[in-house]
């Protein structure tokens, strides 16, 4: 008989060892990854592995980002609480349902239904009811609830997507992984700021994500 991995003491080392002791020092993103029970939004046969620092798969071909690279990312969105968020790429949910404990209101994409039905329903078990999914393109974002003051993609892009960037509200911020035109191959963390003289971007950290899948962008470039 298999024993049941001691998820809470797993949780408290993962904060404290892959979060606390490199860089992320925001205690309200801390705080959530803390609280978040992981091993839901995997499915069962990882469930030993939830809190391991890497990526596990999610079916789809897709995959549940490792714990450090979501708490980079939410770290610059820089949540106090009040934001409405956009999120690309819901995934297993399980960024989604951090975003709800650090935001007032969260629109997510997803373009795949499946996945989609799937964090759906595990956003309601944790009673997560300030989020409203979407099955659709996420380049072309939500703008029916736009503006948002914080977007964050969770799948590589070929360029920033001018949808997502027009939604975004001054003094927004937006955390997107973007592919190198010389060597698509590798990808780098970028963060936009929307301020009053236009949008600012700083690139962050080398980072590894599944590609940003768009009928409308494929369009546009053919």
């Amino acid at each position: 008989m298999t024993e049941t991995p001691d998820f809470q003491a797993l949780r408290a080392a993962m904060v404290r060892e892959q979060l606390v002791e490199r860089d992320i020092a925001d205690q309200r993103v801390l705080a959530a990854m803390g609280r978040l029970e992981r091993e839901r939004f995997v499915p069962t046969a990882y469930q030993a592995h939830a809190y391991a620092d890497r990526p596990l798969p999610i079916g789809e071909g897709q995959t549940i980002s490792q714990p450090y690279v979501v708490a980079y990312m939410l770290q610059n969105l820089a949540l106090n609480g009040d934001e409405r968020v956009l999120e690309i790429g819901t995934g297993s949910g399980y960024q989604t349902a951090l975003l709800c404990l650090l935001a007032a209101e969260v629109i997510s994409i997803e373009r795949l239904e499946n996945l989609s039905r799937q964090a759906a329903a595990r956003l309601a078990a944790l009673g997560l009811s300030n989020v409203h999914l979407i099955v659709g393109d996420g380049w072309l974002g939500a703008p029916q609830f736009a503006p948002y003051q914080a977007i964050v993609v969770s799948a590589a892009a070929a360029r920033l997507p001018k949808p997502l960037l027009a939604q975004l509200d001054e003094g927004g911020r937006m955390v997107i992984p973007v592919r190198e035109r010389r060597n698509p191959e590798e990808q780098t963390l970028v963060l936009i700021r929307r301020t009053r003289c236009g949008l600012r971007a700083r690139r962050l950290c080398g980072v590894r994500f599944v590609p940003l899948i768009s009928d409308q962008a494929a369009a546009q470039d053919n």
